[in-house]
């Protein structure tokens, strides 16, 4: 039986941005898939992060795809902005926009992929007529804004029930997770179905740890180790 694709999406807010170019060389020599970029503006979450001027940065360094979640009101604004970082995938929350299809169209008008993102209030049904047009489900399993949350109740209950509701309707996207993707929570999400894994500080960039030797253990549980 093949393995599954499994890919990792470190979340650069939560690296030591001080040393951030140690990490980088790290994660490019360790063939990371993504790097996940969390914008904030401080009014759909009560929390400032990284903006477009970083995303350049890193641009410039690697091209490595970059893994962009919106966390802002009016994300259709930004598109283009954003957009021009060159194979991005640029995830926003559909419940702060009109017309979220529309937004969905613009980020691939501008040549990006599209991503949604699920928050703990929602249920995947609600998001139904996205989905078929969409190429990344970001399933939060904390409350949107803020790092080092612990998961919510019932979170790998809700992916796993996500991943069956993706699967028995076809729909062609990848199942991401972001929210404590913890050493301990890992392997439930992997078994529970999800494909893409946001890893913050309760995994790679955990404080005290080496992030080589994180990075291989990372790895290995998605390859069915524990």
């Amino acid at each position: 039986m093949q393995t599954p694709v499994r890919k990792i999406s470190p979340s650069l807010m939560c690296a030591d941005l001080l040393n951030l170019k140690k990490d980088l060389d790290l994660f490019i020599d360790n063939d990371i898939e993504y790097f996940h970029i969390d914008i904030m503006d401080g009014h759909y979450v009560h929390n400032f992060s990284l903006g477009f001027a970083f995303c350049q940065a890193i641009s410039s360094y690697t091209e490595t795809p970059q893994d962009i979640h919106l966390m802002i009101d009016n994300p259709e604004d930004f598109v283009p902005l954003f957009a021009q970082i060159k194979s991005s995938i640029i995830t926003f929350h559909p419940e702060v926009v009109y017309h979220p299809l529309r937004t969905i169209a613009l980020i691939k008008r501008h040549g990006a992929r599209a991503g949604i993102a699920l928050t703990p209030a929602q249920t995947i049904e609600s998001l139904r007529p996205l989905l078929p047009h969409v190429d990344l489900l970001c399933v939060m399993t904390v409350v949107p804004g803020f790092v080092s949350q612990s998961i919510i109740p019932g979170g790998i209950e809700k992916l796993r029930e996500t991943v069956d509701y993706i699967r028995s309707n076809s729909y062609e996207l990848e199942i991401e997770v972001d929210g404590n993707v913890s050493w301990e929570n890992l392997p439930k999400m992997r078994d529970a179905g999800a494909q893409v894994f946001v890893a913050g500080t309760s995994s790679i960039f955990e404080s005290g740890g080496d992030v080589q030797s994180n990075i291989r253990r990372f790895r290995s549980i998605l390859e069915g180790g524990e």
